[in-house]
């Protein structure tokens, strides 16, 4: 399986699915994202202009792997103390399950704008995650996502036939064995923070001047170590931008790269 690209625009037809349509209603339904499971995310927009546009996220009955219900959760919880979507509905049915927010003012840090600068974009991706950790209280998260919780999800991975075959190229000189020993020596909180959970570029949303604008895809929000954060954020800004931007991330974040926790939560995505 290659990881690149992980998500992208669908550049063929796309199947509506009924619920979508139905949430719809009058509105133009444009498909705009697909990710590596099969989800489908479309924005609805008002005929008239009469209200505000409204993306729509729908994912096939039996992908546990994406759990809409779980991100709607996350947003209500964050929402009021930093930027992101408002949930309009979510639901499930035989078909599947769909969520639906309100669309926010600003452009993807992947939008062909932001790729044709992308010093730029990095170091918003980096200020980004900088408000987003400042502003949520870790007392109050009911939502965990460290190392523990993360490391039973790559040991069901694995058991279920994932391997080196599936990962990056940073590590596909790793055995199975040989990565999963790295993930039983952590290394030390440098500090916990509530973490946006996919902290790729295409998550980050920028306004018209190039600054932070907020947050979306929060399906995996919750407490862990801040570099689980930073350490793919930086990484997928060479996935996205091309080689050597993820200083501008660091920068961003007003942070000096680290290392040790950047190659070990890079191993913890990857597997897990």
């Amino acid at each position: 399986m290659n990881h690149l690209p992980v998500a992208e625009v669908p550049t063929g037809p796309v199947t509506v699915p009924g619920r979508v349509l139905s949430l719809a209603g009058h509105d133009v339904v444009t498909p705009v994202w697909r990710n590596q499971l099969g989800g489908l995310t479309f924005r609805l927009d008002p005929v008239d202009g009469s209200g505000p546009a409204r993306y729509a996220k729908w994912v096939a009955a039996g992908t546990p792997e994406l759990d809409l219900a779980a991100e709607a959760a996350r947003l209500a919880w964050a929402a009021g103390r930093t930027a992101v979507p408002r949930v309009v509905d979510h639901g499930t049915d035989a078909d599947g399950d769909w969520l639906v927010t309100e669309a926010l003012t600003g452009t993807s840090a992947v939008d062909a704008r932001w790729v044709a600068e992308p010093a730029t974009a990095a170091r918003a991706i980096g200020r980004g995650l900088r408000v987003l950790h400042d502003a949520l209280p870790v007392d109050e998260c009911p939502f965990a996502w460290g190392v523990q919780v993360r490391v039973a999800q790559a040991d069901a991975r694995l058991a279920g036939g994932s391997g080196p075959h599936e990962w990056f190229p940073e590590h596909r000189g790793l055995t199975a064995a040989a990565a999963r020993s790295v993930l039983d020596a952590p290394p030390a909180v440098d500090r916990l923070v509530v973490c946006h959970g996919d902290a790729c570029a295409p998550n980050t949303l920028l306004h018209d001047d190039g600054t932070f604008a907020a947050h979306v895809d929060l399906g995996s929000l919750g407490v862990a170590d801040r570099w689980a954060d930073l350490a793919v954020a930086a990484w997928s800004t060479e996935w996205n931008y091309g080689p050597g931007y993820d200083g501008e991330v660091y920068a961003g974040y007003g942070v000096e790269p680290d290392p040790e926790r950047i190659a070990f939560y890079r191993l913890l995505w990857d597997m897990s």
